[in-house]
């Protein structure tokens, strides 16, 4: 990429500084790399047009065949009234979209159908992403299907679409076991209905066992698992993220950010972001380029609510160069240093420590996300969602052997004391 066309890393953030990201896009032009033109304009004398703004790149979606955005937008957020931010999203490039049945109550799905009926000729540049959210619970093989399919039916509906992309039949997979023969069945009909391309699993909980096994079946085209630079210190997960690529299973980051169970910066924030503006990245910007560097991963799925954070998150993933061997160690001291903050997901570990509260890194998941994304109404949904017996447990049951047993050193006995005050 030429030096005239890159985007100043510096001059931006100094921009962004004094006048904010929003005014950015009004009163910046960032210059386009090589890109594909858009359709021409009539009234372009016969000259094509091309996009106002820098295109995010795309790699290759597992072995489908097809390319999607490196960064792609997660809609876990009510979108009816913030259409502005999926034209956006498609100015930049940003056409790979997440969501799911129960974001929102539903209306980042209306939302997202909301435009389509309003702007239908967009479909077919999109890649639609949704999830079966509930739907692993049901006490049955037969139920779960039958619970898959009704969701995609009412997702449908509120998209204003015929069929969606990419499918996540089981969203938060925490057991392979979850994988049934039923669900592959629902799998192979649905493509077959042409109601769905592809099909995946989400997994927050015991990633690399479901990761492993996903590598051992011939029917599973998608996996999102968190994955960040907290991950790129654990062994068992980089073998599970190497078999899957290896099978051609596209592998999607979502929670790139790595943000702790606390919100609030300390100490540590602080010198990492310091670190970063020096090298003129944020350090939201540098965590999404960290997890793109492996380029296993095909895409990073990130929550973008705001104009400010999508043109933060797209700006920062443009230029082709990779952080440096120094920002990937600061990374790697970042991580250690707050790992007593960081759930990793490995429930297992505390599930059998803990047997009568098998909800315990859900919890701290929960509390993140009252904490340090803000969703406060929805963190206090998903609390309201565990069984009444498990919650009225939580502040009765000792968690010192769990404590011992968490890799991350976590005090997860005063988590959950902080997680019944502000959840409950």
């Amino acid at each position: 990429m030429k030096e005239k066309n890159k985007i100043d890393r510096r001059n931006f953030l100094k921009t962004v500084g004094a006048a904010g990201f929003g005014s950015v896009i009004a009163s910046k032009q960032i210059k386009a790399d090589t890109v594909e033109p858009n359709k021409t304009d009539p009234n372009a004398s016969g000259k094509e047009q091309k996009p106002k703004l820098p295109q995010v790149q795309k790699r290759k979606f597992g072995k489908t065949g097809i390319e999607v955005p490196i960064l792609s937008f997660g809609a876990m957020f009510d979108i009816v009234e913030n259409q502005i931010i999926l034209k956006k999203c498609i100015e930049w490039g940003i056409t790979y979209w997440d969501t799911a049945n129960s974001y929102s109550n539903g209306n980042s799905e209306l939302g997202i159908g909301n435009f389509l009926k309003k702007n239908p000729q967009e479909r077919k540049k999109l890649f639609i992403v949704t999830k079966a959210s509930g739907a692993r619970k049901k006490p049955t093989p037969q139920a779960v299907v039958e619970a898959v399919e009704e969701r995609l039916q009412t997702s449908l509906k509120r998209m204003n679409t015929k069929y969606v992309d990419l499918y996540y039949g089981v969203h938060g997979l925490n057991d392979p076991v979850q994988l049934t023969d039923e669900l592959k069945k629902w799998a192979e009909s649905a493509k077959k209905r042409k109601l769905i391309r592809f099909f995946g699993f989400s997994t927050h909980s015991n990633m690399a066992e479901c990761l492993q096994a996903a590598a051992r079946l011939d029917w599973i085209d998608a996996i999102m698992p968190k994955y960040n630079f907290r991950y790129m210190q654990d062994e068992k997960m980089l073998a599970a993220v190497e078999a899957c690529h290896k099978k051609g299973i596209a592998l999607i980051a979502m929670k790139a950010l790595g943000k702790r169970i606390k919100g609030g910066q300390n100490e540590e924030d602080k010198k990492l972001i310091k670190h970063f503006m020096q090298g003129g990245f944020t350090d939201s910007q540098a965590k999404i380029r960290a997890a793109l560097n492996d380029n296993k991963f095909c895409s990073a799925c990130v929550t973008m609510k705001t104009i400010a954070t999508l043109t933060e998150n797209a700006s920062g993933v443009l230029e082709k160069t990779k952080l440096t061997d120094a920002d990937m160690e600061a990374l790697s001291k970042y991580a250690k240093a707050t790992c007593s903050g960081y759930c990793a997901g490995c429930a297992n570990i505390c599930d059998s420590a803990l047997p009568n509260v098998p909800y315990v890194s859900d919890i701290m998941r929960y509390l993140m996300y009252y904490n340090s994304y803000g969703d406060e109404e929805k963190a206090k949904q998903l609390f309201a969602q565990i069984p009444g017996k498990i919650r009225s447990k939580l502040l009765r049951t000792d968690y010192s052997t769990a404590e011992a047993r968490c890799p991350q050193h976590i005090p997860i006995g005063k988590l959950m004391a902080e997680a019944v005050s502000k959840l409950a």
